[in-house]
């Protein structure tokens, strides 16, 4: 990933065409109820995933829930924004975790600047509503050992060791996930010839594609070992995928990851995508690889990467201290 942030919802020149029929649809007297259905229909056509579309749709009804579905959104501003804020930290009666919190700011800021880029309100209240601090706490990862148990165990998965028979899947996703830190849902969508082998010049590379147009910013070329396509040759030849590079669905990656961390006697939960993923950065920022680098292999925005970083410090503080 470059250091270029998330591009705006609407360039700055003039709107294509189908924004155009968006605006005709909604206008500053437009109850919250319509308008939330229209940006339902543009978070289609944008390519928005499944699980954001009903979480900020859930969000905005809430949000009707409090002011009332009817109101129209011109007349909602940055007091009725943190009122209902307040409301759902203090007065719903309903727990709302840090991450919940945040992600509704999130929708917030996403629905109004929508409205405010589609010149329905000339101006976005959601900018001044009040971004409460909030951090989740630190994740419960694999010691070294531990993940060394695990490797163990995947090692002899791969070669057949325990009259079980040989299977390169497990080793190959293990270690795949520690020399990357990849999501779940990029390692589901890599394709073999998203795989660059490299040269003497070259190192090996993974190449993390997105089929949405808005995520291509999140795009990003990742180095692999040079050791990993042995065990990725290993794998072809054993599976021989026809499309993705891993044939099973994100729950059976799910499960081998577990299973692998039962066989290594780890406490259940601590093998997962996540941890991982955060086991992964941690041994590049403790190993003093370049900050701006790390950043960049997680395909996370520098906004993003300040939260991660303060973790990181803290993962160190706690795991490593002197």
């Amino acid at each position: 990933m470059n250091s270029r942030q998330q591009s705006p919802l609407f360039p700055e020149s003039s709107l294509p065409p189908e924004k155009d029929s968006l605006q005709r649809l909604v206008s500053a007297d437009t109850s919250l109820k319509a308008a939330i259905g229209v940006f339902e229909q543009h978070m289609r056509q944008e390519g928005f995933s499944i699980h954001t579309i009903k979480a900020f749709t859930s969000d905005l009804r809430l949000l009707g829930k409090f002011l009332g579905i009817g109101q129209p959104v011109g007349n909602i501003g940055s007091k009725e924004l943190n009122d209902f804020l307040f409301w759902l930290k203090n007065e719903r009666g309903v727990p709302c975790s840090p991450k919940s919190y945040a992600r509704r700011v999130t929708t917030l800021k996403v629905f109004f600047e929508w409205l405010n880029q589609g010149d329905v309100l000339t101006h976005n209240p959601a900018t001044a509503v009040i971004q409460e601090s909030v951090t989740s706490p630190l994740p419960n990862l694999p010691t070294d050992s531990e993940i060394e148990q695990a490797l163990a165990v995947s090692t002899a998965w791969l070669t057949g060791e325990n009259r079980r028979k040989p299977d390169a899947r497990p080793h190959l996703l293990l270690t795949l996930l520690l020399k990357t830190g990849i999501k779940k849902g990029e390692a589901m969508t890599i394709h073999p010839n998203h795989i660059d082998r490299g040269d003497e010049d070259n190192e090996p590379t993974l190449f993390i594609r997105y089929k949405s147009p808005r995520m291509r910013y999140k795009e990003r070329k990742v180095p692999l070992d040079a050791s990993w396509l042995e065990t990725l040759d290993l794998y072809l030849e054993q599976y021989a995928p026809p499309d993705t590079l891993f044939t099973c669905t994100a729950r059976n990656l799910e499960y081998i990851l577990r299973d692998i961390g039962d066989e290594a006697e780890l406490e259940r939960g601590k093998l997962s995508f996540e941890n991982v993923r955060w086991a992964s950065a941690l041994r590049d920022y403790r190993a003093n690889v370049d900050p701006d680098q790390i950043r960049q292999r997680l395909g996370l925005s520098k906004v993003t990467w300040r939260e991660t970083k303060n973790k990181l410090d803290k993962l160190v503080a706690k795991l490593y201290p002197t």
